[in-house]
């Protein structure tokens, strides 16, 4: 039987998993009870399993059959910060976390490749890596896994990687994907104004942080629009600002957090230096002090173009000229998959998963009434072990 129809006999039980997975959210580096429930998803398959030092990681090796290359698979785990407001019937028991990003699918489809493949070790022309990551949300979980030895995990480094990420604002079981830059790099500004507080009815006798603040907001926002042109594509977001405790009361200090996007190492570092002239020069002009936070978190994920070919190719051999389009253009989220990339060539593909008429309105990942589809399971299960199957091939041809 082929891989597809195996996998199609597999998605009750895919879809039970993610189910489970989605009423039990945890967030960041630490999530036993995911990493428990995917080491008995995993029972019985013969794989050598690695637990994770620093995070709630779980590494399983399939060997397979006959001598060859390695091929690493990626699913990320964690949840976010968010109170969900699907109206799912198995919507989140646990208060102000959700898998409103759809990481329970690639768990949950990591496990179905994971499967599919077990059952065909001993025609496996080399090993699979699976890569069941927490932290991708924000907490750079693919660094710490790289670091504990997961493109080792063999006993040799993996020869490709490959990862999938579902869309909840995107048709149902369509792939997509794009060679080159693919998804942006990722900057994390934290800005702290002091001044000197004192009551509201003299400010002049204060050092107010709130208006420098203010101004710094609107300025590095506008230097995006006026220090760069429209065609070096960059996003700069303010979305925490923090200040005061009464409305008569000038306080000491103000706070504000942004997020910046951008795909050129030359620009993303423009952008820094504009960012902190232009918080350090109003700082002056209104006689407060600031302190400017700048850290570089994720790199512009890339996917070599033979690494897009052989995962565009496989799709629509697999799947059906149909099921699979070109991205037009990167997007400016960001992905730590990117970690995997920068070392190994692979390519990391999107599967549609709205259950709206029309995606184009429904909530998007991160939304609290973002709802995926279950019906895509089986087929990104499918994706993710032709990709292995094909490339082990590949590989010792």
């Amino acid at each position: 039987m082929s891989l597809r129809s195996d996998a199609a006999a597999l998605h009750p039980d895919l879809v039970a998993l993610r189910r489970v997975l989605h009423r039990t959210p945890e967030i960041g580096l630490d999530l036993p009870r995911t990493q428990q429930k995917v080491l008995h998803a995993l029972d019985g398959l013969g794989l050598e399993i690695t637990l994770g030092r620093d995070l709630s990681s779980v590494t399983a090796v399939l060997r397979g059959g006959e001598p060859g290359g390695a091929v690493l698979l990626r699913g990320d785990m964690d949840a976010l910060p968010v109170t969900e407001a699907s109206g799912e019937e198995f919507s989140s028991e646990i208060d102000g976390a959700m898998h409103a990003c759809g990481h329970d699918l690639h768990t949950a489809g990591l496990v179905g490749a994971a499967r599919l493949l077990a059952a065909r070790r001993e025609h496996l022309r080399g090993d699979v890596v699976f890569m069941f990551q927490p932290g991708e949300e924000g907490c750079d979980g693919a660094s710490y896994m790289i670091e504990e030895g997961v493109l080792a995990a063999a006993g040799r480094p993996v020869d490709a990687a490959y990862g999938l990420h579902v869309s909840s604002s995107r048709e149902a079981g369509m792939f997509t994907c794009r060679p080159g830059p693919l998804m942006a790099a990722s900057d994390a500004v934290k800005v702290r104004v002091v001044g000197a507080g004192g009551h509201g009815s003299a400010p002049e006798l204060s050092r107010d942080p709130i208006p420098a603040a203010c101004e710094m907001v609107t300025a590095v926002q506008t230097r995006m629009t006026r220090g760069f042109s429209a065609f070096e594509p960059a996003v700069l977001t303010v979305g925490s600002f923090h200040a005061g405790t009464r409305r008569n009361v000038i306080p000491d200090e103000a706070v504000f957090e942004a997020t910046v996007r951008s795909f050129d190492p030359e620009v993303r570092e423009r952008i820094r230096r504009q960012v902190v002239r232009a918080c350090e020069g109003i700082a002056a002009a209104h006689g407060v002090d600031v302190e400017i936070t700048y850290d570089a978190e994720y790199p512009v994920t890339v996917n070599p173009r033979a690494g897009y070919e052989f995962a565009a190719d496989t799709v629509r051999e697999v799947f059906g000229e149909e099921r699979f389009s070109l991205l037009p253009q990167p997007m400016t989220a960001s992905e730590d998959f990117s970690r995997v990339l920068a070392k190994v060539p692979g390519a990391f593909v999107f599967l549609g998963a709205s259950r709206s008429a029309d995606p184009a309105t429904a909530a998007n990942n991160h939304s609290p009434r973002a709802v995926f589809d279950d019906a895509v399971l089986a087929d990104g299960a499918t994706l993710l072990a032709e990709l292995a199957c094909r490339q082990l091939t590949a590989l010792a041809a």
